[in-house]
């Protein structure tokens, strides 16, 4: 509760003193596994605007993803970050500008992956509703989801090889984004 408290402090008094006025909301599944809630807002903040343009298709990757680095480079310069740095920041600004586009592009396929994904998944929907584990729900669908591709694949074994050695399934990152909304909406409950 009180870090709740805490990271609705700081994003308001980001968005008080940020001249960049908050907007889109950043998917949570969109995020990486490392990211806090805290880092999440300030991003947010920094470039929710940017966020609306994707999301309307008024830009695309390339220029919304100059534009979110440089606002973060300057928050971080000039020390409106709370102290997170640009190598925490970017990355949560890049992926959820690349997977909103991707949405925004391709919403037939994010459709489709959540209708398989809420049957191939729907054991470990439970099991998070119940109160299973988030890491250990996320690694379970990402391995269910490279299984259904190749039945044989050992995600332990495979991730445990040299990234030159290891031999994954071709899978949409559509469905590990939408697997991840998925255990999170799950949560919610």
């Amino acid at each position: 509760m009180k870090k709740k408290i805490f990271t609705l402090i700081i994003a308001a008094a980001l968005t008080a003193t940020n001249a960049t006025a908050f907007a889109a909301e950043i998917p949570r599944e969109t995020t990486p596994l490392n990211s806090t809630e805290e880092q999440v807002c300030i991003v947010e903040n920094l470039i929710g605007d940017i966020l609306d343009e994707v999301q309307t298709g008024k830009l695309g990757y390339t220029l919304a993803a100059g534009y979110a680095n440089t606002r973060i480079r300057k928050a971080v310069i000039a020390g409106e970050t709370n102290g997170h740095g640009y190598g925490v920041l970017s990355p949560i600004a890049q992926n959820a500008i690349r997977d909103m586009r991707d949405m925004m592009l391709r919403p037939d396929v994010y459709t489709q992956a959540e209708e398989q994904l809420k049957i191939l998944l729907a054991d470990l929907i439970t099991e998070v509703e119940n109160g299973m584990d988030m890491n250990t729900a996320i690694k379970a669908a990402y391995e269910k989801i490279y299984q259904s591709v190749n039945p044989s694949f050992n995600y332990d074994e495979q991730f445990s090889l040299d990234t030159c050695y290891r031999d994954i399934p071709a899978v949409d990152m559509a469905m590990f984004t939408v697997a991840r909304k998925l255990l999170n909406d799950a949560q919610k409950k």
